[in-house]
């Protein structure tokens, strides 16, 4: 079902490029925009976001309804948009394995020596288009009226929240480490990754196809639940995978500073010595290779690489506790624990 379900969400993006373009004109109001657009956009990726949609919708709807995939696919670029921004404030240079779209534009922009902006610039531009096309793809499905609008505002409070998220994570990278909670550290993965990634996909399907508001709080909290988990995984991989699994350097996470669960509980679990190691890393304007084997070592030893794998088991469980009595059609809500089991495997 997963494979079927992609391979509509694929053709459905790639023809929604194309649609975009003869609706808005793209290509011919600048080939450069449409061309970073598009090769960013149809890059291979999980389509995780439009899969839990149309579970979703799948889940309590009788058949798929004109427009259903199109929909769907705003998921995805809605997760485009971030990624871009993301991808500037993190100074990143590779995402699925390629250039990231700033840096696209930069080696566009080598040839211009008299340019007063660069490809930072540009990209900003060219996420808020993406953006533009998210709402306008929502738009696409046949449904009543109310349930639309209702799930619009879920889809516009996602993107709201994501934003937030990532707020007050760059604003948690001031605070020295002990000063964050692990309660603290779960408000930032909620907004900033599990309402987008889980919970608004598959509520905002489980409200066009007719699920009750208890249905749609059910499915909610499952997708709060597995996003949490989700985050968790990253980070591991984060620090302990390399650019093969994650598709960016292995260097990101840590050059980042991000607080994460994992390096708070190797914090809160280290002597002396390591603590002041952690924070002179997490302080360095630059790391290099022997600062991630230094780190990779620390939470190896502290414990929290198995407590965090026993957080990510623990989430799951809470995550299919919260969808057990769902009235979702019993091939759907089966298809929902196997696909997000997967996801979360380490």
């Amino acid at each position: 079902m997963q494979n079927k379900i992609k391979n509509k969400i694929e053709k459905e993006l790639a023809g929604l490029i194309r649609q975009s373009d003869k609706a808005y004109s793209l290509s011919k109001i600048s080939p450069l925009l449409f061309k970073g657009i598009k090769d960013f956009v149809l890059r291979k990726g999980k389509r995780l976001r439009p899969i839990l949609f149309v579970a979703g919708y799948l889940g309590f709807a009788k058949g798929a309804a004109p427009g259903l995939y199109k929909t769907a696919v705003s998921f995805e670029l809605l997760h485009d948009f971030l990624l871009v921004h993301d991808d500037i404030v993190d100074k990143a240079r590779a995402r699925r394995g390629k250039p990231t779209l700033h840096k696209m534009f930069d080696n566009y922009l080598e040839k211009f020596k008299n340019a007063k902006f660069d490809g930072q610039d540009l990209a900003i531009v060219a996420g808020d288009v993406i953006y533009a096309l998210a709402v306008d793809s929502f738009l696409s499905i046949k449904a009543d009226a109310q349930r639309k609008e209702r799930a619009l505002k879920k889809f516009i409070e996602s993107a709201l929240y994501t934003g937030a998220g990532e707020f007050i994570e760059l604003l948690s990278g001031i605070k020295d480490i002990e000063q964050l909670s692990e309660q603290d550290i779960y408000r930032i993965y909620d907004y900033k990754t599990a309402h987008y990634t889980f919970a608004s996909p598959l509520s905002c399907g489980a409200m066009l196809g007719g699920a009750n508001q208890s249905q749609v709080r059910r499915l909610y909290r499952y997708g709060i639940y597995s996003g949490r988990a989700f985050q968790l995984k990253d980070d591991i991989l984060g620090m302990f995978g390399g650019e093969k699994k994650t598709g960016k350097p292995a260097l990101t996470d840590l050059q980042e500073a991000k607080k994460t669960l994992l390096l708070r509980y190797a914090y809160n679990n280290s002597n002396k010595e390591n603590k002041l190691t952690i924070k002179r890393i997490l302080s360095k304007h630059k790391v290099n290779k022997a600062d991630l084997l230094k780190m990779r070592k620390i939470i190896s030893a502290s414990g929290a690489l198995d407590y965090t794998e026993k957080e990510i088991s623990r989430l799951s469980g809470k995550a299919q506790g919260a969808i057990k009595s769902s009235r979702m059609r019993p091939k759907y809500k089966s298809f929902l624990r196997g696909y997000c089991e997967e996801l979360l495997r380490l």
